[in-house]
């Protein structure tokens, strides 16, 4: 019988909404609105309440050592937090090596990254280094040589390293790319190699970054230490550890 006493159609019970007279006063608050309201107001008034009652409560003679050291700026306390006092070493040496393995991990995502887009690219379209030299027998025919008659192909086409057709290709296949295609396998081209760029770029910072964290792990281990050379713009500091006989 219940599920028969479901199936029975309903009035729907549509909320009030702000009458047309009070629309100046914005939309009319339901219920759940009220709720809302209430329960954040409660929560206001129980935090007063029990910070009033603390300072009632509060003996003028307390004293604790940590107050000597303590600090206020404006009526209130400022609490010291630094990171030595929140850590302990080995807690910064385990957060420290596993920052430096997450970099490690990063730098090796982003050459792996980088890999794969130099084996896709190729260098294709840029500036080789090298040069196509023809051979003539003579000066008369080094003058009059003209590079489109000799390899057969539209003298737009002559700067390409890759993907070169020759006359009788295009006549036949009708494939001499358009002004626009051209323009758009360019466009591709440049953002690819911007994003090389971009990529390469990243992992030598990470990989830096990684390899500084790895030299503050060790110079917070065990063991003395003498430093050789400051750092600069391209390396890390230099240390020298003294020898210590290994049992």
């Amino acid at each position: 019988m219940s599920s028969l006493a479901n199936a029975i159609k309903r009035k729907t019970h549509k909320e009030r909404s702000q009458p047309a007279a009070r629309r100046k006063y914005g939309l009319l608050e339901k219920k759940k609105d009220y709720l809302l309201r209430a329960k954040d107001y409660h929560k206001k008034d129980k935090t007063i309440k029990h910070l009033q009652s603390k300072a009632e409560q509060r003996n003028p003679d307390e004293f604790y050592f940590a107050m000597e050291k303590a600090q206020t700026k404006d009526g209130v306390h400022i609490q010291r937090s630094t990171e030595a006092n929140k850590y302990s070493q080995q807690e910064l040496l385990l957060m420290k090596t596993q920052d430096a393995k997450y970099l490690g991990l990063k730098s090796r995502t982003e050459a792996a990254k980088a890999e794969k887009l130099k084996e896709s690219l190729h260098f294709i379209g840029m500036a080789p280094q090298n040069k196509h030299t023809v051979f003539v027998d003579s000066a008369a025919e080094a003058a009059s040589f003209k590079a489109a008659q000799f390899f057969d192909t539209p003298a737009e086409l002559l700067g390409r390293a890759y993907n070169r057709p020759r006359n009788a290709q295009l006549q036949q296949q009708q494939a001499a790319p358009s002004t626009a295609t051209a323009e758009r396998v360019e466009r591709r081209k440049a953002s690819a190699y911007r994003e090389l760029s971009q990529r390469l770029e990243r992992q030598q910072k990470l990989a830096g970054l990684a390899s500084k964290m790895a030299m503050d792990k060790e110079l917070m281990g065990k063991g003395r230490k003498r430093k050789l050379a400051d750092a600069d713009g391209s390396s890390q500091p230099v240390y020298r550890w003294k020898r210590e006989r290994k049992k």
